[in-house]
């Protein structure tokens, strides 16, 4: 089947979405995605950032669709052309999308540890406003613990219900899920019972936003501050393939994550034992430097295109110390000559 999103045509197998022919075409066309998840089965239709023009429905029947279509769940039809970026109309509503996400969501960027790395930063950026018209009182939770690795923060919950659906795929017995309704709906494990499933640990790389974050690294350190390396080991957890990206301060490894791809979806899902429990050095083999995309903020620290810079801190610390020294003391003055180091001409001046 042919499709054209923004003048560009690619052909797609029967069953592809809007959405993932545009991540096969690349670029600007790609519309952005809060809830979808291409590992997570059943994932997309409920943040409606991915909003899309269809401007003919296909070959067999050219009449536009009236409104606009979340491109995560609907399919590509034969002949349809669809607007994304290049449709004001689109971007108006991922204007509105992103202000009622933003709602409700506190302002915790500057102590978040998802700060860098957050898609909803990334979302803001493009689509969001200066100024808010919300006046009311934001939603608020009370804090729960939810186990002892996984910090909840539900204040930042944009209910995407991505973490739901890997405890649902990846776990055997899910303990958690979307409690309440409207308003008051929240992620909770209702009884206070603690997420402490092998592969719990994925649902932080796979929430959005700073809702879900990792305890053993929280309040550590910026995660632009840190180096970014692949590194494997031979896990011996079923279904944990041993491929992830740890995160370097130095010589110390302060966090563990799965490997993402550029649309910040994780290659491969992995145990929490090589997420929480290998911090050593030595429990990784490092294959080398991990490359982002060059508009991250991770990016602007990078390391890996620059050569070993030596400063020698110590002769520049020294340089024009003896010239300064004649200025500040009295006594290191020769009165034979100005403190520029000129002789005094003695006979214009005597």
């Amino acid at each position: 089947m042919k499709v054209t999103i923004d003048g560009q045509s690619i052909e797609v197998e029967p069953g592809t979405t809007i959405l993932q022919a545009a991540r096969m075409i690349g670029g600007d066309v790609v519309p952005p995605a809060m809830c979808y998840y291409s590992k997570l089965k059943g994932s997309g239709g409920k943040c409606r950032c991915c909003l899309v023009e269809v401007s003919k429905g296909s070959e067999a029947d050219p009449r536009p669709m009236p409104k606009l279509m979340a491109s995560c769940v609907t399919g590509c039809m034969d002949g349809m052309e669809v607007n994304s970026k290049s449709s004001e109309r689109v971007t108006e509503a991922r204007k509105a999308v992103t202000e009622f996400l933003l709602i409700n969501h506190p302002l915790d960027c500057p102590i978040c540890d998802q700060a860098g790395e957050c898609d909803l930063q990334n979302l803001s950026f493009e689509h969001g406003k200066s100024q808010t018209r919300y006046i009311e009182e934001k939603r608020t939770f009370e804090p729960e613990n939810i186990g002892p690795n996984i910090q909840l923060h539900m204040n930042r919950c944009i209910l995407c219900q991505r973490c739901v659906q890997v405890a649902d795929q990846l776990t055997d017995n899910r303990v958690h899920g979307v409690l309440d309704r409207g308003d008051h709906a929240n992620i909770s494990t209702c009884i206070s019972k603690a997420i402490d499933n092998e592969f719990s640990g994925n649902m932080i790389d796979v929430c959005p936003v700073g809702a879900l974050t990792d305890k053993t690294f929280r309040f550590k350190s910026r995660v632009w501050f840190n180096k970014p390396y692949n590194a494997h080991r031979e896990c011996t957890t079923p279904g944990c393939c041993g491929k992830t990206t740890v995160w370097m301060f130095g010589g110390e490894i302060q966090r563990v994550t799965g490997r993402k791809d550029i649309y910040h979806e994780v290659e491969e899902f992995i145990c929490n034992t090589c997420r929480f429990d290998k911090k050593d050095v030595n429990d990784w083999v490092i294959e080398g430097p991990r490359v982002f995309e060059k508009d991250s903020v991770i990016n602007q620290n990078n390391y890996t295109k620059t050569e070993k810079v030596i400063i020698n801190t110590e002769e520049n610390i020294l340089l024009g110390r003896a010239q300064d020294r004649k200025k500040i003391s009295m006594a290191e003055i020769d009165y034979n000559e100005k403190i520029d180091g000129n002789l005094i001409d003695s006979n214009k001046n005597g």
